[in-house]
């Protein structure tokens, strides 16, 4: 009898809590180490990201358009025309390349666009995360309003959508003003392959 009472409490499934945001946080922060290019920084929320991980993503009302505004006002805006060139955005659209520990400074960051979204309907794989984005420019246009729209929601997509899973490429530095403008040509250009 005693052995069958020790058997059962040791199979008995072990209760364990579950880590909050902040604990798990922690160590990440422990446990990362800067390696080169790759910041420990990087593993670590912002406020934005912390309000959207605690509510599950579903902030109140309130509180996602006070969101939005402020990271609205993150959102630098070039002078000039906000398209670039559409070749060169197809080509950050689709390299994953960049920001990994083994890369030199200066390094040229791709968009990994294509991890998330269809873009041209050549395309054999493309994630789905995203929506597609195929006949986006053909859909939308490409007026200065939209052209402002779509630089905006790269450089920071968080001003539009408070929580996001879309990552703030200007906002992180990942991307530069020109590479953004190449990506908002690539979407909206009717010469592009999105468009076609």
């Amino acid at each position: 009898m005693r052995a069958l009472l020790l058997l059962a409490a040791i199979a008995a499934p072990i209760a364990l809590a579950e880590p909050t945001a902040r604990e798990v946080q922690d160590i990440h922060l422990r446990d990362f180490h800067t390696k080169g290019v790759v910041k420990k920084e990087t593993v670590a929320q912002d406020g934005v990201q912390r309000i959207c991980t605690l509510a599950n993503d579903h902030p109140s009302a309130e509180v996602t358009k006070q969101l939005e505004a402020d990271q609205m006002k993150t959102i630098t805006f070039p002078s000039g025309s906000l398209m670039g060139d559409w070749k060169r955005g197809e080509d950050i659209a689709q390299s994953g390349r960049g920001m990994t520990f083994s890369d030199a400074p200066g390094t040229p960051n791709g968009g990994s666009c294509y991890n998330c979204h269809q873009m041209a309907a050549t395309e054999i794989s493309y994630g789905t995360l995203g929506p597609s984005l195929h006949g986006f420019g053909s859909k939308r246009g490409s007026g200065e309003d939209t052209q402002k729209y779509v630089y905006g929601k790269i450089y920071n997509a968080k001003a539009y959508n408070a929580c996001s899973q879309m990552p703030r490429l200007g906002f992180s530095g990942t991307l530069t003003d020109q590479q953004i403008k190449d990506l908002v040509a690539y979407l909206l250009d009717p010469a592009s392959p999105v468009n076609r």
